[in-house]
């Protein structure tokens, strides 16, 4: 690779490039890492800790009970649950047997969860029982053969795991009721995986690894088909910018966000295997005297979140009294980490957030800000070794230090495209196989990125991707609806906020019955806070309404 702008700026001792020849797949490189840190400990949930050993056998166990079931190499099968010792068995068990992970956010609706399910032709579903009543209402409209049901407490062991799943179900009453009699318990498909062979396949980057859903850049929710060298990719360049700040087998990191978002995947679930890290999985961060007393039992020296998870943590009078001696870094993406959170955060931590930035469709990190206590909050950083990113104009022509333009990227960690949408892919890169990102930004004459506008319609909440057609496409059905724009505005909390613009069929239509609606047919933070009746929408000449001056409108 020729000399870059950014080079200059790189943390002392970073390579410019990677070795992509480290390992063969993602697959391969957990395997290696579960050998090489057989007894440290690898997972912590609840107080249960797995070594890395225990994650091997497990995890082959798994993969063995998923090749019993006729799963073969390249087959598809969903995992639905939060942060959860399940997760690291089930998703490396099926990445050994040669699968497709198809990460499925556990609080989608059925409606959503239906789209994803038959778009990705899933054929296996592993499910927490707290969102089976779901499946239970889509399973017939989907490929899906095999479900495999694991409740909170499976994985504890002895007397906690059974009074922690008694509790779920019967105290606090978190299961509703689902029928599936064909499902299989999660503990009972370990067991038989432990008799049953397991055949290693071969696997190597150019196999699909994930299907990461996404809105892409405009409407309905579509699969980036992630390869398993786009992701181990990624990993590596985590790695390399990390360089000696993490050491081998002494680091614990606080994993909040959730595992099936690609960012805490790549860099939580996978990264950390590399260096022989314990993951503390925090299952509901939104109990935050719960989160904190994690925080208080365990010091940790790696912590990963969004804007909104720091601030709400600065927010509670109990996270003064954590001991932060071990901290070495924090790093947030998913949305813009704000100057006074992170003016905060350093007060009371000593070490700032690193600003990172990426896409599901790149696996996700593109650029990350200097590990060396460079303070450039504002920009998302440098590009991470081993990418290319640029500004380029609708044409694809590159513009130079300082002007504006769209991002756009290259390099090893960027999706080979949209799953079964050559129609969209054709759209989403220029020539020379640069993806287009869909975000303005510029950059500075010494390399670092910043973006100075959002993508025209996508709305950010608190790190996640809300498209403005899935949100009227629902709105829309509802009966006592005329036609229907949705916005983005800002949000103090969440970055931005869902509006939506209304002019109504039946007259006694309300806020309340719209916003209801929604909730039952989109997930909550897709649902809309404001909602305004108009007695008509801007449009073009054509019909076409236009989101734009309804984005313009001053703020009331």
């Amino acid at each position: 690779m020729e000399p870059r702008p950014w080079h200059a700026s790189y943390p002392k001792g970073v390579k410019h490039d990677i070795d992509l020849t480290a390992y063969r797949s993602v697959t391969e490189m957990i395997e290696t890492n579960f050998k090489k840190y057989g007894d440290a400990p690898a997972y912590v949930n609840m107080d249960k800790t797995l070594t890395y050993a225990e994650v091997d056998r497990l995890s082959r166990d798994f993969a063995a009970y998923l090749q019993s079931l006729g799963m073969k190499k390249g087959d598809r099968i969903a995992l639905q649950m939060p942060n959860l010792l399940q997760y690291p068995v089930a998703v490396f068990g099926a990445l050994r047997a040669g699968l497709v992970i198809v990460n499925t956010n556990p609080l989608y609706t059925a409606r959503e969860m239906a789209h994803q399910f038959k778009d990705s032709g899933a054929k296996a579903i592993v499910i927490l029982a707290n969102f089976a009543d779901k499946l239970e209402k889509i399973l017939p409209e989907t490929q899906i053969e095999h479900v495999i049901v694991t409740r909170i407490g499976d994985m504890l062991g002895g007397l906690k795991g059974t009074i922690v799943n008694f509790v779920v179900k019967y105290i606090r009453k978190m299961e509703p009721a689902f029928s599936l009699p064909r499902a299989i318990p999660f503990k009972t498909a370990l067991k038989k995986g432990a008799g049953q062979t397991f055949t290693p396949p071969e696997i190597n980057q150019e196999d699909v690894g994930f299907l990461q859903y996404t809105g892409g850049t405009t409407g309905v929710s579509k699969g980036a088909t992630l390869t398993q060298g786009n992701v181990l990719a990624n990993m590596l360049m985590i790695a390399e910018w990390l360089g000696g700040e993490l050491q081998t087998r002494q680091e614990t990191v606080i994993t909040a966000l959730p595992l099936y978002h690609i960012f805490a995947f790549t860099v939580n679930c996978l990264t950390m295997v590399h260096y022989g890290a314990r993951s503390v999985l925090i299952t509901n961060p939104r109990d935050m005297p719960a989160f904190i007393k994690d925080l208080k039992k365990y010091p940790f020296t790696l912590i990963t979140g969004v804007n909104t998870l720091f601030n709400g943590l600065l927010n509670q009078e109990a996270f003064k009294e954590v001991d932060f001696s071990s901290l070495k870094l924090a790093v947030g993406g998913g949305m813009a980490v704000q100057q006074a959170v992170n003016d905060k955060w350093k007060a009371l931590t000593g070490v700032p957030i690193l600003e990172g930035y990426g896409l599901s469709e790149t696996s996700p990190v593109l650029a990350v800000n200097p590990i060396d206590g460079t303070d450039r909050i504002g920009t998302i950083g440098l590009p991470v070794p081993g990418t290319d990113l640029a500004i380029m104009d609708d044409e694809g022509k590159a513009r130079p230090a300082g002007e504006r333009g769209e991002i756009c990227a290259k390099g090893p960690q960027v999706m080979q495209g949209y799953w079964q949408r050559p129609e969209e892919n054709d759209r989403v890169f220029h020539p020379g196989g640069w993806f287009r990102t869909g975000d303005i930004g510029i950059m500075e004459p010494d390399g670092f990125f910043r973006i100075v506008d959002r993508k025209k319609d996508m709305i950010l909440v608190s790190g996640f991707n809300v498209f403005p057609n899935e949100v009227e496409d629902v709105i829309a059905h509802h009966p006592g609806v005329l036609e229907v724009a949705v916005i983005g505005v800002p949000d103090p909390k969440s970055t931005e906020a869902v509006k939506a613009f209304i002019v109504k069929k039946d007259p006694a239509l309300t806020k309340e019955s719209v916003i209801a609606y929604c909730r039952e047919n989109l997930t909550n933070y897709k649902v809309p806070k404001h909602v305004a009746f108009r007695d008509e929408l801007p449009k073009s000449n054509v019909g076409k309404i236009i989101r734009r001056m309804l984005r313009d409108e001053p703020a009331k």
